[in-house]
């Protein structure tokens, strides 16, 4: 078995309802938050749950911080005679707002369990947008999609490919001319402290823009429902810019204007039943660098492949134990044994199942990594090369 079939104990949080006229719900069916093991634990006054907002988790714009948060920043030019000069450009997030909101995008859903709100990023000039999985889930057996776009034209959308584990999709209109493709970032670069924008539909309102910095880096994300094979992974970019349902599939964006991260869940204490939690400042986004790929796989081929350590694990003081190494997996052609206790992979801290679980989902199928482990007390390191698999929609 490995790491990446492993169910999660959280519960996915409702969709966002539509009243018939087509307005959010404010309330829901009952729906008691949980928390499993590796999970984020319980506070002395409520459940602290994670959880995807159906219709949309509330987005963050990643931004830059410029030095002393300045509104401006210099850089250096050149003239056409050569001489260097001093020029400034607008980092303000009035000036980031006006950049994006074009390329941001209401997703309606509609299927057979209801109907809900999300939001989506326009990537690309003949129509692709770049989703959420849970946004577009309820529409992919026999449902239908409608995109509302910032000049309040509509379109009815298909569903180009999902990727549930990664909680990410593609889809497309057509027929729409003149659309803005969303300048993707990278991820890789971004900092705890760093200045970020969200943009999306939280609660069905359109072109909502809020602000906030990047809380933590590597975040171990892993909701939905009991029991189920519908688990999404997220080795998540934190922020506390609010983000609500309605947000998911929306922008998270740094001061340049560029996305870096999509919006895709958030934590919430648990609410009393018959509602649903919103913002208290812990917002999870998808890092850009791993959505991308992903998308490129789902344009390309419909389908996305994930990566594979080919094991079983639980959770160990320091790290996550190894329970099962598969005959001929990448663990097993680098050494790994069961028992071995993995503490980093690259560069990331391994705290748990849910830790490394959520790393090697985000990591490159195919990719090389350094894992550190212990066993018998002492510390050792492994060259793997991650396997890959292709995700079952």
């Amino acid at each position: 078995m490995d790491i990446n079939d492993r169910t999660s104990e959280f519960t996915f949080l409702p969709p966002i309802a539509a009243e018939p006229d087509g307005a959010p719900a404010t309330t829901l069916p009952p729906t008691p938050a949980r928390t499993g093991r590796g999970g984020l634990g319980r506070t002395t006054a409520a459940v602290l749950a994670t959880a995807l907002l159906a219709g949309g988790v509330g987005g963050a714009v990643g931004a830059a911080v410029t030095a002393g948060h300045e509104d401006r920043a210099t850089v250096a030019t050149s003239n056409d005679n050569g001489t260097v000069r001093d020029a400034s450009f607008d980092t303000s997030i009035e000036a980031v707002s006006a950049k994006v909101l074009p390329s941001v995008v209401s997703v309606a859903f509609t299927g057979q369990a209801g109907s809900g709100t999300g939001s989506g990023i326009v990537i690309s000039t003949d129509g692709v947008i770049l989703t959420n999985n849970h946004v577009v889930a309820e529409a992919a057996d026999g449902g239908s999609l409608t995109v509302s776009f910032q000049d309040g034209r509509t379109a009815s959308a298909t569903i180009l490919g999902r990727d549930p584990g990664a909680d990410v999709a593609v889809i497309r209109v057509d027929g729409v001319d003149g659309l803005v493709p969303a300048q993707l970032g990278s991820s890789s670069s971004l900092k705890v402290g760093q200045q970020v924008v969200a943009i999306g539909s939280p609660l069905g309102l359109s072109g909502t823009v809020t602000s906030g910095i990047v809380s933590a880096l590597n975040r171990p994300v892993v909701s939905g429902e009991q029991g189920s094979s519908a688990t999404s992974v997220l080795n998540a970019i934190q922020t506390d810019a609010a983000v609500n349902p309605g947000n998911s599939g929306g922008a998270l964006v740094d001061m340049a204007g560029r996305v870096v991260g999509i919006n895709s869940a958030i934590a919430s204490l648990g609410a009393a039943q018959g509602t649903q939690g919103g913002s208290i400042g812990l917002g999870f986004a998808i890092p850009i660098d791993q959505a991308k790929r992903i998308a490129d796989e789902l344009q390309s081929k419909g389908t996305a492949t994930k990566a594979v350590l080919g094991v079983a694990t639980e959770d160990a003081t320091g790290g996550a134990k190894l329970t099962q190494v598969a005959d001929g997996s990448a663990a097993a052609k680098a050494g790994l044994q069961v028992g071995d206790v993995v503490t980093r992979v690259g560069t990331t801290r391994i705290t748990g199942t849910e830790s490394l679980l959520a790393t090697v989902r985000s990591a490159t199928p195919g990719a090389t990594v350094d894992v550190s482990y212990t066993r018998d007390g002492a510390t050792a390191h492994a060259t793997v090369t991650l396997g890959s698999a292709d995700v079952q929609a």
